[in-house]
Protein backbone atom coordinates (compact mmCIF):
# COMPACT_ATOMS: atom_id res chain seq x y z
CA UNK A 1 0.00 0.00 0.00
CA UNK A 2 1.07 3.58 -0.68
CA UNK A 3 -0.22 6.79 0.91
CA UNK A 4 -2.88 8.64 -1.04
CA UNK A 5 -3.45 12.39 -1.05
CA UNK A 6 -6.20 14.72 -2.22
CA UNK A 7 -6.49 18.51 -2.13
CA UNK A 8 -10.04 19.83 -2.09
CA UNK A 9 -11.08 23.04 -3.85
CA UNK A 10 -11.08 24.82 -0.47
CA UNK A 11 -7.39 24.06 0.02
CA UNK A 12 -8.09 21.37 2.64
CA UNK A 13 -5.75 18.42 2.21
CA UNK A 14 -6.54 14.78 2.92
CA UNK A 15 -3.93 12.04 3.30
CA UNK A 16 -4.39 8.38 4.18
CA UNK A 17 -2.52 5.12 4.45
CA UNK A 18 -4.68 2.03 4.27
CA UNK A 19 -3.72 -0.89 6.52
CA UNK A 20 -6.42 -3.45 5.62
CA UNK A 21 -5.12 -6.02 8.09
CA UNK A 22 -6.33 -3.80 10.96
CA UNK A 23 -9.79 -3.46 12.44
CA UNK A 24 -9.20 0.08 13.70
CA UNK A 25 -8.63 3.51 12.20
CA UNK A 26 -6.48 6.31 13.60
CA UNK A 27 -7.44 9.68 12.23
CA UNK A 28 -7.17 13.33 13.03
CA UNK A 29 -7.29 16.93 12.00
CA UNK A 30 -3.93 18.69 11.97
CA UNK A 31 -3.70 22.48 11.93
CA UNK A 32 -0.52 24.28 10.89
CA UNK A 33 -0.83 26.72 13.75
CA UNK A 34 0.56 26.49 17.25
CA UNK A 35 2.41 28.47 19.85
CA UNK A 36 4.63 29.99 17.17
CA UNK A 37 1.60 31.79 15.71
CA UNK A 38 1.04 33.69 18.95
CA UNK A 39 2.04 37.25 19.71
CA UNK A 40 3.68 37.93 23.07
CA UNK A 41 0.29 39.02 24.42
CA UNK A 42 -1.25 35.72 23.23
CA UNK A 43 1.26 33.33 24.77
CA UNK A 44 -0.53 30.09 25.65
CA UNK A 45 -3.72 30.84 23.73
CA UNK A 46 -3.23 28.05 21.15
CA UNK A 47 -2.98 25.55 24.00
CA UNK A 48 -6.01 27.09 25.73
CA UNK A 49 -8.00 26.71 22.49
CA UNK A 50 -7.03 23.04 22.27
CA UNK A 51 -8.37 22.52 25.80
CA UNK A 52 -11.59 24.43 25.16
CA UNK A 53 -12.37 22.41 22.04
CA UNK A 54 -13.34 19.52 24.32
CA UNK A 55 -15.49 21.63 26.63
CA UNK A 56 -18.63 21.66 24.55
CA UNK A 57 -20.02 22.79 21.22
CA UNK A 58 -23.46 23.99 20.20
CA UNK A 59 -24.34 20.35 19.45
CA UNK A 60 -22.58 18.51 22.27
CA UNK A 61 -21.73 19.16 25.90
CA UNK A 62 -18.29 18.26 27.23
CA UNK A 63 -19.79 15.10 28.73
CA UNK A 64 -21.46 14.15 25.46
CA UNK A 65 -18.18 14.49 23.58
CA UNK A 66 -16.54 12.04 25.98
CA UNK A 67 -19.53 9.69 26.09
CA UNK A 68 -20.06 9.47 22.33
CA UNK A 69 -16.48 8.47 21.58
CA UNK A 70 -16.24 6.10 24.53
CA UNK A 71 -19.64 4.51 23.80
CA UNK A 72 -17.95 2.94 20.77
CA UNK A 73 -14.75 2.12 22.66
CA UNK A 74 -12.79 4.89 20.98
CA UNK A 75 -10.14 7.29 22.20
CA UNK A 76 -9.85 11.02 21.55
CA UNK A 77 -7.16 13.55 22.42
CA UNK A 78 -5.26 16.59 21.18
CA UNK A 79 -1.87 18.23 21.45
CA UNK A 80 -0.32 21.62 20.83
CA UNK A 81 3.26 22.11 19.64
CA UNK A 82 5.19 25.13 18.47
CA UNK A 83 4.06 24.87 14.85
CA UNK A 84 1.04 22.54 14.86
CA UNK A 85 -2.08 21.61 16.77
CA UNK A 86 -3.52 18.13 16.34
CA UNK A 87 -6.93 16.71 17.26
CA UNK A 88 -7.04 12.95 16.85
CA UNK A 89 -9.00 9.80 17.59
CA UNK A 90 -8.71 6.05 17.30
CA UNK A 91 -11.84 3.98 16.70
CA UNK A 92 -13.07 0.75 15.21
CA UNK A 93 -13.20 1.00 11.43
CA UNK A 94 -17.00 1.38 11.22
CA UNK A 95 -16.91 4.34 13.59
CA UNK A 96 -14.68 6.59 11.48
CA UNK A 97 -17.66 8.80 10.45
CA UNK A 98 -18.45 9.43 14.12
CA UNK A 99 -14.83 10.31 14.89
CA UNK A 100 -14.64 12.80 12.00
CA UNK A 101 -17.97 14.30 13.02
CA UNK A 102 -16.83 14.86 16.60
CA UNK A 103 -13.39 16.18 15.64
CA UNK A 104 -14.81 18.61 13.10
CA UNK A 105 -17.48 19.73 15.57
CA UNK A 106 -15.01 20.60 18.30
CA UNK A 107 -12.78 22.71 16.05
CA UNK A 108 -15.52 24.37 14.01
CA UNK A 109 -18.09 25.12 16.67
CA UNK A 110 -16.67 25.25 20.22
CA UNK A 111 -19.08 27.04 22.51
CA UNK A 112 -16.58 28.74 24.85
CA UNK A 113 -19.08 28.54 27.69
CA UNK A 114 -18.10 30.99 30.42
CA UNK A 115 -18.30 28.44 33.23
CA UNK A 116 -16.29 25.88 31.25
CA UNK A 117 -13.77 28.57 30.38
CA UNK A 118 -13.21 29.35 34.06
CA UNK A 119 -12.94 25.68 35.02
CA UNK A 120 -10.42 25.00 32.27
CA UNK A 121 -8.47 28.11 33.21
CA UNK A 122 -7.93 26.49 36.60
CA UNK A 123 -6.84 23.23 34.96
CA UNK A 124 -4.29 25.02 32.77
CA UNK A 125 -2.96 27.07 35.68
CA UNK A 126 -2.41 23.80 37.54
CA UNK A 127 -0.64 22.41 34.45
CA UNK A 128 1.64 25.46 34.38
CA UNK A 129 2.33 25.14 38.11
CA UNK A 130 3.17 21.46 37.70
CA UNK A 131 5.62 22.31 34.91
CA UNK A 132 7.33 24.94 37.06
CA UNK A 133 7.53 22.45 39.94
CA UNK A 134 9.09 19.80 37.67
CA UNK A 135 12.74 20.76 37.14
CA UNK A 136 13.30 18.46 34.17
CA UNK A 137 10.40 20.23 32.44
CA UNK A 138 11.25 23.76 33.50
CA UNK A 139 14.89 23.53 32.44
CA UNK A 140 13.93 22.95 28.78
CA UNK A 141 11.75 26.07 28.78
CA UNK A 142 14.65 28.07 30.23
CA UNK A 143 17.09 26.88 27.57
CA UNK A 144 14.53 27.57 24.84
CA UNK A 145 14.02 31.09 26.16
CA UNK A 146 17.77 31.65 26.13
CA UNK A 147 18.00 30.45 22.54
CA UNK A 148 15.14 32.60 21.18
CA UNK A 149 14.55 35.58 23.48
CA UNK A 150 11.67 37.88 22.52
CA UNK A 151 10.36 35.35 19.98
CA UNK A 152 7.45 32.92 20.10
CA UNK A 153 9.86 29.95 19.94
CA UNK A 154 11.34 31.13 23.21
CA UNK A 155 8.03 31.21 25.07
CA UNK A 156 6.44 28.15 26.75
CA UNK A 157 3.64 26.41 24.87
CA UNK A 158 1.52 26.39 28.03
CA UNK A 159 1.84 30.16 28.37
CA UNK A 160 2.39 32.13 31.54
CA UNK A 161 -0.02 32.15 34.46
CA UNK A 162 -0.41 35.91 34.11
CA UNK A 163 -1.47 35.63 30.47
CA UNK A 164 -3.80 32.66 30.96
CA UNK A 165 -5.65 34.50 33.74
CA UNK A 166 -6.66 37.22 31.27
CA UNK A 167 -7.96 35.25 28.28
CA UNK A 168 -11.67 35.20 27.52
CA UNK A 169 -13.77 33.34 24.97
CA UNK A 170 -13.66 36.20 22.49
CA UNK A 171 -9.84 36.26 22.46
CA UNK A 172 -9.60 32.50 22.01
CA UNK A 173 -12.22 32.53 19.24
CA UNK A 174 -10.37 35.34 17.48
CA UNK A 175 -7.15 33.29 17.45
CA UNK A 176 -9.04 30.30 16.02
CA UNK A 177 -10.80 32.39 13.37
CA UNK A 178 -7.48 33.89 12.30
CA UNK A 179 -5.56 30.62 11.94
CA UNK A 180 -8.00 27.74 11.41
CA UNK A 181 -8.57 27.85 7.65
CA UNK A 182 -8.79 25.11 5.02
CA UNK A 183 -5.34 25.74 3.44
CA UNK A 184 -3.75 25.34 6.89
CA UNK A 185 -5.61 22.16 7.80
CA UNK A 186 -5.01 18.52 6.97
CA UNK A 187 -7.10 15.42 7.60
CA UNK A 188 -4.94 12.34 8.06
CA UNK A 189 -5.86 8.71 8.69
CA UNK A 190 -4.18 5.33 8.80
CA UNK A 191 -5.60 1.88 9.34
CA UNK A 192 -8.81 0.32 8.09
CA UNK A 193 -10.09 3.14 5.91
CA UNK A 194 -10.41 3.74 2.18
CA UNK A 195 -9.08 7.03 0.88
CA UNK A 196 -12.17 7.95 -1.12
CA UNK A 197 -14.34 7.43 1.93
CA UNK A 198 -12.07 9.65 4.01
CA UNK A 199 -12.19 12.38 1.36
CA UNK A 200 -16.00 12.28 1.36
CA UNK A 201 -16.13 12.46 5.15
CA UNK A 202 -13.66 15.34 5.29
CA UNK A 203 -15.43 17.29 2.55
CA UNK A 204 -18.80 16.89 4.26
CA UNK A 205 -17.58 17.70 7.77
CA UNK A 206 -15.24 20.62 7.01
CA UNK A 207 -16.88 22.40 4.07
CA UNK A 208 -17.56 25.50 6.19
CA UNK A 209 -13.89 26.25 6.84
CA UNK A 210 -12.60 29.63 5.60
CA UNK A 211 -10.62 29.30 2.39
CA UNK A 212 -8.11 32.10 3.01
CA UNK A 213 -5.04 31.09 4.98
CA UNK A 214 -4.10 33.06 8.06
CA UNK A 215 -0.91 35.10 8.53
CA UNK A 216 2.49 33.38 8.44
CA UNK A 217 4.60 33.25 11.54
CA UNK A 218 7.65 35.47 11.99
CA UNK A 219 11.09 34.17 11.12
CA UNK A 220 13.22 33.03 14.04
CA UNK A 221 16.64 34.37 14.96
CA UNK A 222 18.80 32.32 17.31
CA UNK A 223 20.69 34.40 19.86
CA UNK A 224 21.84 32.19 22.73
CA UNK A 225 22.40 33.12 26.34
CA UNK A 226 21.50 31.89 29.79
CA UNK A 227 18.46 31.51 32.05
CA UNK A 228 18.89 30.07 35.55
CA UNK A 229 16.42 29.28 38.34
CA UNK A 230 17.74 28.54 41.80
CA UNK A 231 15.70 25.94 43.70
CA UNK A 232 16.42 23.88 46.85
CA UNK A 233 16.84 20.56 45.00
CA UNK A 234 19.13 17.59 45.48
CA UNK A 235 20.18 17.76 41.83
CA UNK A 236 21.10 20.44 39.32
CA UNK A 237 19.30 20.05 35.99
CA UNK A 238 21.18 21.44 33.00
CA UNK A 239 20.35 21.87 29.31
CA UNK A 240 23.03 23.07 26.91
CA UNK A 241 21.91 23.75 23.34
CA UNK A 242 23.30 25.06 20.06
CA UNK A 243 21.83 26.51 16.89
CA UNK A 244 21.16 23.74 14.36
CA UNK A 245 19.44 23.22 10.99
CA UNK A 246 15.66 23.32 10.65
CA UNK A 247 13.63 20.43 9.28
CA UNK A 248 13.70 21.78 5.71
CA UNK A 249 17.51 21.74 5.66
CA UNK A 250 19.40 19.08 3.73
CA UNK A 251 21.40 18.51 6.93
CA UNK A 252 18.41 17.41 9.02
CA UNK A 253 19.31 13.72 8.79
CA UNK A 254 22.93 14.40 9.68
CA UNK A 255 21.66 16.33 12.70
CA UNK A 256 19.59 13.36 13.84
CA UNK A 257 22.55 11.00 13.41
CA UNK A 258 24.84 13.40 15.27
CA UNK A 259 22.44 13.64 18.21
CA UNK A 260 22.32 9.84 18.29
CA UNK A 261 26.12 9.55 18.31
CA UNK A 262 26.35 12.08 21.12
CA UNK A 263 23.55 10.96 23.39
CA UNK A 264 21.01 8.70 21.73
CA UNK A 265 21.45 5.57 23.83
CA UNK A 266 23.55 3.63 26.32
CA UNK A 267 26.39 3.23 23.82
CA UNK A 268 26.50 6.95 22.96
CA UNK A 269 29.51 9.10 23.72
CA UNK A 270 27.96 11.18 26.45
CA UNK A 271 26.36 8.23 28.25
CA UNK A 272 29.59 6.26 28.17
CA UNK A 273 31.92 9.12 29.12
CA UNK A 274 29.79 11.00 31.63
CA UNK A 275 27.84 8.22 33.31
CA UNK A 276 29.66 4.95 32.75
CA UNK A 277 33.30 6.08 32.96
CA UNK A 278 33.01 8.98 35.39
CA UNK A 279 29.78 8.31 37.29
CA UNK A 280 28.82 11.99 37.17
CA UNK A 281 25.08 11.53 36.64
CA UNK A 282 22.23 9.08 36.31
CA UNK A 283 20.51 10.64 33.30
CA UNK A 284 22.08 12.26 30.24
CA UNK A 285 20.95 12.41 26.63
CA UNK A 286 21.14 14.51 23.47
CA UNK A 287 18.36 15.23 21.01
CA UNK A 288 17.55 17.46 18.05
CA UNK A 289 14.56 19.80 17.97
CA UNK A 290 13.77 21.21 14.55
CA UNK A 291 11.40 23.89 13.27
CA UNK A 292 10.75 25.17 9.78
CA UNK A 293 13.63 27.63 9.60
CA UNK A 294 15.82 26.82 12.60
CA UNK A 295 16.63 24.10 15.08
CA UNK A 296 18.58 23.13 18.18
CA UNK A 297 20.99 20.41 19.21
CA UNK A 298 20.33 19.87 22.92
CA UNK A 299 22.10 18.05 25.73
CA UNK A 300 20.32 17.38 29.04
CA UNK A 301 21.82 16.05 32.26
CA UNK A 302 21.01 16.06 35.96
CA UNK A 303 23.64 15.67 38.63
CA UNK A 304 24.61 16.67 42.15
CA UNK A 305 25.65 20.29 42.74
CA UNK A 306 29.27 19.30 43.44
CA UNK A 307 29.52 17.45 40.12
CA UNK A 308 27.88 20.09 37.93
CA UNK A 309 31.02 21.95 36.96
CA UNK A 310 32.90 18.82 35.99
CA UNK A 311 29.91 17.43 34.11
CA UNK A 312 29.52 20.56 31.98
CA UNK A 313 33.27 20.56 31.29
CA UNK A 314 33.22 16.94 30.14
CA UNK A 315 30.16 17.52 27.95
CA UNK A 316 31.82 20.58 26.40
CA UNK A 317 34.97 18.57 25.69
CA UNK A 318 32.95 15.86 23.97
CA UNK A 319 31.06 18.35 21.82
CA UNK A 320 34.19 20.21 20.75
CA UNK A 321 36.12 17.06 19.92
CA UNK A 322 33.53 15.06 18.02
CA UNK A 323 34.13 16.77 14.67
CA UNK A 324 37.66 15.38 14.56
CA UNK A 325 37.12 12.05 16.27
CA UNK A 326 33.78 10.60 15.18
CA UNK A 327 34.07 7.08 13.79
CA UNK A 328 32.19 5.13 11.14
CA UNK A 329 31.24 2.57 13.81
CA UNK A 330 29.49 5.26 15.87
CA UNK A 331 27.67 6.60 12.84
CA UNK A 332 26.61 3.13 11.74
CA UNK A 333 25.14 2.47 15.18
CA UNK A 334 23.24 5.78 15.25
CA UNK A 335 21.92 5.18 11.73
CA UNK A 336 20.68 1.74 12.78
CA UNK A 337 18.85 3.23 15.77
CA UNK A 338 17.14 5.81 13.59
CA UNK A 339 16.09 3.29 10.98
CA UNK A 340 14.83 0.79 13.53
CA UNK A 341 12.83 3.49 15.31
CA UNK A 342 11.29 4.54 12.01
CA UNK A 343 10.30 1.04 10.94
CA UNK A 344 8.96 0.06 14.36
CA UNK A 345 6.76 3.16 14.47
CA UNK A 346 5.21 2.31 11.10
CA UNK A 347 3.59 -0.76 12.64
CA UNK A 348 1.25 1.50 14.62
CA UNK A 349 -1.69 3.14 12.84
CA UNK A 350 -1.57 6.12 15.22
CA UNK A 351 2.13 6.71 14.56
CA UNK A 352 1.61 6.24 10.82
CA UNK A 353 -1.26 8.77 10.73
CA UNK A 354 0.87 11.25 12.68
CA UNK A 355 3.89 10.67 10.46
CA UNK A 356 2.13 11.19 7.14
CA UNK A 357 0.36 14.26 8.55
CA UNK A 358 3.64 15.85 9.63
CA UNK A 359 5.29 15.05 6.30
CA UNK A 360 2.44 16.64 4.38
CA UNK A 361 2.58 19.70 6.62
CA UNK A 362 6.34 20.01 6.21
CA UNK A 363 7.02 18.80 2.67
CA UNK A 364 3.57 18.85 1.06
CA UNK A 365 4.14 15.20 0.20
CA UNK A 366 4.58 11.89 2.01
CA UNK A 367 8.23 10.89 2.12
CA UNK A 368 8.54 7.12 1.75
CA UNK A 369 10.40 5.08 4.38
CA UNK A 370 12.78 3.97 1.63
CA UNK A 371 13.69 7.57 0.83
CA UNK A 372 14.21 8.37 4.51
CA UNK A 373 16.43 5.33 4.99
CA UNK A 374 18.43 6.25 1.89
CA UNK A 375 19.08 9.72 3.32
CA UNK A 376 20.01 8.32 6.72
CA UNK A 377 22.43 5.86 5.10
CA UNK A 378 24.03 8.73 3.16
CA UNK A 379 25.22 10.34 6.39
CA UNK A 380 28.92 9.57 6.75
CA UNK A 381 31.95 10.69 8.75
CA UNK A 382 32.50 13.68 6.49
CA UNK A 383 28.90 14.89 6.92
CA UNK A 384 29.02 14.56 10.71
CA UNK A 385 32.42 16.24 10.96
CA UNK A 386 31.28 19.17 8.83
CA UNK A 387 28.03 19.60 10.75
CA UNK A 388 29.67 19.30 14.17
CA UNK A 389 32.27 21.90 13.22
CA UNK A 390 29.52 24.28 12.20
CA UNK A 391 27.55 23.68 15.40
CA UNK A 392 30.28 23.78 18.05
CA UNK A 393 33.08 25.96 16.68
CA UNK A 394 32.74 29.74 17.22
CA UNK A 395 29.28 29.06 18.63
CA UNK A 396 27.21 30.81 21.28
CA UNK A 397 25.50 28.14 23.39
CA UNK A 398 22.22 28.47 25.23
CA UNK A 399 22.20 27.36 28.85
CA UNK A 400 19.28 26.57 31.12
CA UNK A 401 19.73 25.28 34.66
CA UNK A 402 17.47 24.59 37.64
CA UNK A 403 18.38 23.60 41.20
CA UNK A 404 21.39 24.22 43.41
CA UNK A 405 23.59 26.34 41.13
CA UNK A 406 26.58 26.63 43.44
CA UNK A 407 28.70 24.24 41.38
CA UNK A 408 27.78 25.62 37.97
CA UNK A 409 30.49 27.61 36.22
CA UNK A 410 29.60 31.13 35.07
CA UNK A 411 27.93 31.22 31.65
CA UNK A 412 30.71 33.35 30.16
CA UNK A 413 33.28 30.71 31.08
CA UNK A 414 31.19 27.95 29.50
CA UNK A 415 30.54 30.02 26.38
CA UNK A 416 34.25 30.80 26.07
CA UNK A 417 34.94 27.09 25.52
CA UNK A 418 33.13 27.37 22.17
CA UNK A 419 34.21 30.86 21.12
Amino acid sequence: MSPKTTTLDSGLRVVSYEMPQLQTTSLGIWVKAGARNESAAQNGIAHYLEHMAFKGTNRRSALQIAEEIEDVGGEINASTSMEMTAYYARVLKDDAPLAIDILSDIILDPKFDKNELERERGVILQEIAASIDTPDDLVFDLAQRAAYPDHALGRPILGSAEAVKNYNGAAIAAYRDQHYAAPSILVSAAGAIEHERLVDLAHSALSSLPTTAGPKWDGASYEGGVHLVKKPLEQTHVVLCFQAPGYLSKDIYALQVLSGVLGGGMSSRLFQEVREKRGLCYSIFAYASAYEDTGLLNVYAATGPQETGELVDVVSDQLRSIANSVTEEEIKRARAQLKAGLMMSLESSSARANQIARQMMIHNRVVSPEEIIEKIDAVDVSAISKLASGLFERARPSLGAVGDLSGLSPYDDIAAEFA
